[in-house]
């Protein structure tokens, strides 16, 4: 497979995740543990049909504990992470936060051997991030405030979380993307037990739930980790780190298309800004 192959599947994660927000609109009144027990279900009984399919599953057996230890807390830490981040802070700010994370993977990705950072992809990452704090910053907030620290922590280390699960997964290139099926069923059996822990138990109480529920499962808690998984160990990684800014410009878009958000100059400001960061990212990836 080619880099940029692997790159525009790793990127078919970033379409998935632009309509997280949406499906999960769709799934309430599911309280969020709980809906990530319920998709990553779905995400990791996904990928064991097709190891099943493929002849793959006797690979699993070969992959070492300590692997999907480290790829069950990546998913699951960043989940965690994240929602209790947005039940201490402020939504806005503490999105915004969680949102560092594929400028991080940019900066990260110089460490690994056989990259080359230039300075075409920082400035794209920062004009990427720049589009998404225009997006994030239109939903009111009110500006960072000291009592909501511990929220604004647990946001950073949401964001690092995930850039750091997506670099070293570079370094466990043998790895089969298949093994992301146990990481999903280990996250969905820590996600269920914090769950009884701490929410109520509330399933979905139409049709319209179930489905956005199924759909969440199949596509942005389930398909995607499998492509993300073979974008960043053959993919061009900084490329793919400046175009995740797409996903919450598309999240917004979709949300505009159903209805659910009015368009505005804002994201018409975020599209020129993420499109064009993308571009110079791309461009220096090409240089190299």
């Amino acid at each position: 497979m080619t880099k940029m192959r692997a790159t525009a599947i790793g990127f078919v994660a970033v379409l998935l995740w632009a309509l997280l927000a949406l499906f999960t609109v769709g799934s309430a009144p599911t309280p969020p543990l709980l809906l990530n027990t319920i998709c990553f279900s779905i995400g990791g009984t996904l990928g064991l049909v097709w190891a099943t399919a493929t002849g793959g599953l006797s690979d699993l057996k070969q992959v070492p504990w300590t692997t999907y230890l480290f790829g069950a807390l990546g998913l699951f830490g960043y989940h965690a992470l994240y929602f209790s981040a947005l039940r201490m802070a402020p939504a806005a700010e503490a999105g915004l936060i969680a949102y560092l994370w594929p400028l991080l993977i940019v900066l990260l990705s110089g460490l690994l051997p056989g990259e080359h950072l230039r300075i075409g992809h920082l400035i794209g990452a920062c004009l990427g991030f720049a589009g998404a704090a225009v997006i994030i910053a239109g939903g009111g907030g009110a500006g960072f405030q000291a009592q909501y620290l511990p929220g604004y922590a647990l946001a950073l280390l949401c964001a690092l979380t995930w850039s750091g699960y997506s670099v070293l997964s570079r370094k466990l290139e043998g790895t089969p993307t298949s093994s992301v099926a146990i990481f999903c069923l280990a996250a969905a059996l820590a996600s269920g037990l914090l769950h009884l822990a701490v929410e109520d138990t509330v399933l979905p109480d139409t049709a319209l739930g179930w489905a956005s529920v199924l759909a969440l499962g199949l596509g942005p808690v389930g398909l995607a980790f499998y492509v993300w998984d073979i974008g960043v160990k053959q993919g061009d990684i900084q490329i793919l780190g400046t175009s995740s800014y797409a996903a919450p410009l598309l999240s917004t878009l979709a949300l505009v298309v159903a209805g659910i958000a009015t368009p505005s100059w804002g994201l018409a400001i975020a599209a020129f800004l993420i499109t064009g960061g993308a571009l110079i990212a791309a461009r220096a990836s090409l240089k190299t």
